[in-house]
């Protein structure tokens, strides 16, 4: 049996100070641990569990979440990782995503035990002059430290001035919450520190910075993300959910285990029978444990015995229609090139033949049973 020091420890990557964990189960009072997450797609997934997880458990020690919307910073648009200039979001994009946000955070988070709060409440009352007393709290020599900031800078690729802000911004967040505690991903350590410098700068006591490491998406190469369609939203349903954990690549078996449960893996476990496991485990979090094993059956039967789901949605056609563009019309491809890519590789099936001709067109006096990939299926009704 794991003990609690043990389980919030277990996968972490920067403790700072060392001594950090240990000061949250000394402290005779609650901590407020500041995580943040910026409304720049609808979804949240499960690399955003692994921080949520670890917020859960120190919650039920006591101790008070902030969770920030980053409402504000959307709009500028983070660098972090990115080797170009990204696009800023419009103000109603970001309120649209944000709605979202809440209902998904407490499917993990405690709310008694949670403040909503979004940093345009402070950050767009700042004026011209506060911004340039914010600046001059931190050199251009040190941000170019930033290591993304660092590789575009060397390989001559443009940085905008406005992203320099957003580092600073995230950081006032801190000050203006006095923050005991940040949490966030590894991707984010240089943000996550810059508040702890931003505290001592206005006379604060630093917090102190928790990181986890990045998870992985389906594919087994890059980090989880909606825009790399490699994800698992929470919002998935429990079917989805189930069928994308099971497609998961073996080798990154531990540390969906390490990362995203209490769970011991055993590498002496067929790999199979671990994902369903951890399946099982993760639907039942976020679904309930009737839901997961309703998926687990809908898995069995669907997929090792090859029969067709139960719930295929339907639809109808207005006019004739390219397999490509109805592909991408029903959201089973997100472009054109993906819609080929899946054509061209098989992947999809027309009556259960495959279907190798992307121009094919699918007529409004016929049905049709398509299928995209492992899990995508439509019936189209004549």
């Amino acid at each position: 049996m794991h003990t609690n020091i043990e389980k919030i420890r277990r996968g972490l990557d920067t403790i700072h100070p060392e001594n950090l964990i240990e000061t949250l189960f000394q402290s005779q009072k609650p901590l407020t641990i500041k995580w943040g997450a910026d409304p720049s797609a609808p979804d949240l997934h499960l690399g955003h569990m692994v921080v949520l997880n670890k917020l859960a458990l120190l919650q039920s020690l006591g101790h008070h979440v902030l969770f920030l919307i980053g409402d504000f910073t959307a709009m500028i648009g983070d660098p972090t990782g990115k080797s170009e200039t990204r696009k800023p979001l419009t103000s109603e994009q970001v309120l649209e995503n944000a709605k979202t946000y809440q209902d998904q955070v407490f499917k993990i988070l405690d709310p008694k035990k949670t403040t909503v709060v979004f940093n345009s409440t402070w950050l767009s009352k700042l004026t011209a002059t506060d911004i340039v007393k914010l600046t001059a709290h931190y050199t251009v020599a040190r941000m170019l430290e930033r290591d993304d900031f660092s590789k575009r800078f060397k390989g001559e690729q443009s940085i905008s001035l406005h992203e320099f802000l957003y580092p600073l911004f995230q950081g006032y967040d801190s000050v203006e919450l006095k923050s005991d505690i940040e949490m966030g991903g590894t991707d984010q350590t240089f943000n996550l520190l810059m508040g702890r410098h931003l505290q001592k700068e206005y006379g604060q006591k630093p917090q102190g910075v928790i990181t986890a490491p990045i998870l992985e998406g389906l594919d087994g190469v890059q980090k989880m993300s909606k825009s790399l369609h490699n994800h698992i939203a929470i919002l998935d349903t429990p079917k989805e959910m189930f069928g994308k954990l099971m497609s998961i690549p073996d080798a990154l078996m531990p540390k969906y285990y390490d990362l995203l449960t209490t769970l011991d893996f055993s590498s002496e476990t067929h790999p199979r029978d671990a994902k369903i496991t951890l399946a099982k485990h993760i639907v039942t979090r976020l679904h309930s444990a009737e839901e997961a094993e309703a998926a687990y059956e809908e898995f069995l039967r669907v997929f090792s015995q090859n029969q067709i789901p139960t719930d295929i949605p339907e639809t109808t056609l207005v006019t004739d229609i390219r397999l490509d563009q109805f592909l991408i019309d029903n959201k089973m491809a997100p472009s054109k090139k993906e819609a080929h890519r899946l054509i061209q590789q098989g992947a999809v099936t027309v009556d259960g033949e495959k279907e190798t001709d992307p121009f094919k067109q699918l007529a409004t006096t016929q049905n049709y049973l398509i299928k995209a990939g492992k899990r995508n299926w439509i019936q189209i009704l004549a």
